[in-house]
This record gives C-alpha cells, sequence and structure tokens, in this order.
C-alpha cells in the first residue's frame, strides 16, 4: 500500500509505540500503520482471547512486541527507552463496562494509573514528540438527554468503567498542563473520544458482535440486554482513521494545533438501537435465537457525540454509514470462519476499501 493522504505521509518512517496491540483495535491500527511505512512496537499483554486478530493476522512477526503490563512502569519505562518512539498511541485499557463492575480496582488501575505511567515513561523519554490517548464516549456525565455530548461538556462516569476514563482524563489534563509541550517539559498529548467500535477480528467477552458471532458459530441462543438502547455504532477504522490523523498532527511543527480532545463520533443523525444492528447482522450472515436479560447491570440508554470539531478542523468524515459498518462487519467474520488463515488479507482489503473512500 503506497502512502497517499498527508496524514499518511506524514507518518511515513515516524516510530510509533501502540500500547494495547494485542488487542481488537491495535490489530487494525498496527496493520493500518505497517502498510504506509510507519515502524511499529507495541506493549500490552498477550491476547485475551483465542482466536485473536493479533494472532490470526500474524503480527507479531513483522513488529516488535513487547508483552507487559502498563501497571509494571519499569517494564512500560524499558519499552519505550528501548524504541525510542517519536509517537505513542495508548489503546492499552479495561475497556468492558461490564467487566468493571466485577473488577473495579483493576479496571480504575488501568485506565487512570495505567494512563499516568504511559505519560510518565513519555515525558521521561525524550524522543517522544506525542501522545494519543484513546478514552471513550463514556467520558462524559450522561445526562440521558437527546443532543450529542461536546468536547466542552462536564466529564463523569456512574459505572467504574466510565469514571475510570473520566478520571484518566483528568490526569491527561494534569500532564498538558504541567509539563508543557511549548516549553519542552513534556511531549504533546491529545485524547480522543469515540463511540461504540464494531468490526472483524473482535471476540471479546461481553461485547455486542463478539457475543453474536459466538451464537452463529457455536449455534447458541444469544442473550440481550437493553436491545432499544441506542450507541453511535463506528467500524473500527472510523476511529484508527482518526487517531492517524490526530498523530499526524502531533508530529508536525504545530502539534497543539491537535493537542487537546476531539469526539470521533458518527455523522449520519439517525439513531440505531442494539435490536437494529443485530437485525443487520442477522441479513448479511446468519441469524442466531435471541433472548433477553431480565435484570441487567445498569448502562446508559442513549448516547451521541457531536464530532463537528474534528470534522472541519481535521477533515476527518467517516467513510462508512451505519448500514455499510455492520455489512462490513458481517462480511470480516464470514470470510474469515470460510477461510481462518485469510484473516491478514480480510482486513488489509478493508483497510484498503476504507482508504479508498477518504476525501482529503
Amino acid at each position: 500500500m503506497t502512502s497517499r493522504f498527508k496524514f499518511e505521509e506524514s507518518l511515513v518512517g515516524k516510530k510509533v509505540l501502540v500500547t494495547g496491540h494485542t488487542g481488537f483495535t491495535g490489530g487494525w491500527a498496527c496493520l493500518w500503520l505497517k502498510s504506509i511505512g510507519a515502524t511499529v512496537a507495541g506493549y500490552s499483554l498477550a491476547p485475551e482471547t483465542t482466536p485473536s486478530l493479533f494472532s490470526e493476522a500474524d503480527l507479531e512477526s513483522e513488529m516488535i512486541s513487547t508483552l507487559g503490563d502498563i501497571c509494571d512502569f519499569d517494564k512500560l519505562k524499558g519499552a519505550v527507552e528501548s524504541f525510542q518512539p517519536d509517537l505513542i498511541l495508548h489503546l492499552a485499557a479495561q475497556p468492558l463496562v461490564r467487566r468493571s463492575y466485577r473488577e473495579p480496582l483493576e479496571t480504575f488501575l488501568v485506565n487512570a494509573q495505567g494512563t499516568a505511567h504511559v505519560l510518565e515513561a513519555a515525558r521521561q523519554v525524550k524522543s517522544v514528540r506525542g501522545v494519543l490517548c484513546v478514552t471513550t464516549d463514556k467520558v462524559y456525565k450522561n445526562n440521558e438527554w437527546a443532543w450529542p455530548y461536546r468536547e466542552n461538556d462536564p466529564l463523569g462516569g456512574k459505572d467504574p468503567y466510565s469514571a475510570s476514563k473520566a478520571a484518566a482524563e483528568m490526569v491527561i489534563q494534569s500532564y498538558a498542563a504541567s509539563y508543557p509541550a511549548s516549553s519542552g517539559q513534556g511531549p504533546a498529548i491529545a485524547t480522543a473520544r469515540g463511540g461504540n467500535i464494531i468490526g472483524g477480528g473482535d471476540w471479546s467477552e461481553d461485547r455486542l458482535i463478539p457475543d453474536f458471532v459466538r451464537a452463529v458459530i457455536d449455534n447458541q441462543a444469544m442473550t440481550l440486554r437493553y436491545p432499544d438502547a441506542t450507541r453511535p455504532w463506528q467500524h473500527v477504522l472510523a476511529l484508527v482513521h482518526g487517531y492517524l490523523v490526530i498523530l499526524a498532527g502531533l508530529s508536525s511543527n504545530s502539534p497543539e494545533r491537535v493537542a487537546k480532545a476531539w469526539n470521533l463520533g458518527p455523522q449520519e443523525l439517525k439513531q440505531h438501537s442494539v435490536r437494529d444492528v443485530l437485525e443487520l447482522m442477522s441479513a448479511n450472515w446468519k441469524r442466531p435465537n435471541l433472548e433477553f436479560m431480565d435484570s441487567p447491570l445498569p448502562e446508559a440508554g442513549a448516547l451521541a457525540l457531536d464530532s463537528s470539531i474534528a470534522r472541519n478542523q481535521l477533515n476527518w468524515i467517516p467513510v462508512w454509514d451505519t448500514v455499510q459498518v455492520v455489512e462490513k462487519t458481517a462480511s470480516w467474520y464470514r470470510e474469515f470462519y470460510s477461510n481462518p488463515g485469510q484473516a491478514r488479507a480480510i482486513t488489509l482489503a478493508q483497510i484498503s476499501a476504507w482508504r479508498s473512500g477518504i476525501q482529503e
């Protein structure tokens, strides 16, 4: 894949460290970065699932991969010092809402303290020019209202996951203010707040699409919670696209232009419920037996982002709408289970298809 866009050209030859590279989003990000000529290293725990995109796409064979916990500061700093990255894409996290209820201490430790570890390592290793910390749309104090949240809305979080990510945002704000990049005390820091990501290669526990996939493959019933809850559904490539644009800005001569918080949500106005997404998945693959959960843990009912700043200032516009996103996701799994050895090729083909729709 040759470089085509300005943001990609800015990343050619750059050394990018991706935390959480063994995860779902990390796999897509590493493949895109590698395909345009960036030098990529990763720091993460071993893949939590079998299969995993990291293993199926054979990412370990062509990048520096360090298995470690971001809560282990000495090991993390050692990996950063060894690689001497220009940029860090911080994806490592405990990303599951329901798991956060079971393991609140781990969730706060990984998401808040782990972010502090990444930023401190970046501050101490002078090669690092910029850090992009990925948080979530759930960092906002959710008032269950109809209009989208903007970057200057209050942060909050009732469940441990949301609160831990809001706490991470406070850590990020503190580092940006205490060690300003303008005076050379630390790297330029940005945050990206995205919505619910779907796409091929995700086998995480207790997530909508992976649960659907397991139900189809195992010929079992799928249990649903909040079928009418709406979410800002996005293909993983929409967010990876945004991350790369922001990373390119952080590596520029004017990193302050992007060193702030960015909402990266869908552009379409129509809201799609959990039920809608599953009906689309069923129409594009197979339909499992759907059942309903009686007593789900509290989760947000309505949540949407206003991404007009990213659209206007970064020229970041998602290529696929929700219907296309679900179609591409179903297609990835359908092709994978027909020929598991083609995971890498399927993923690169979808990256290419996304790139063909980018307007810069």
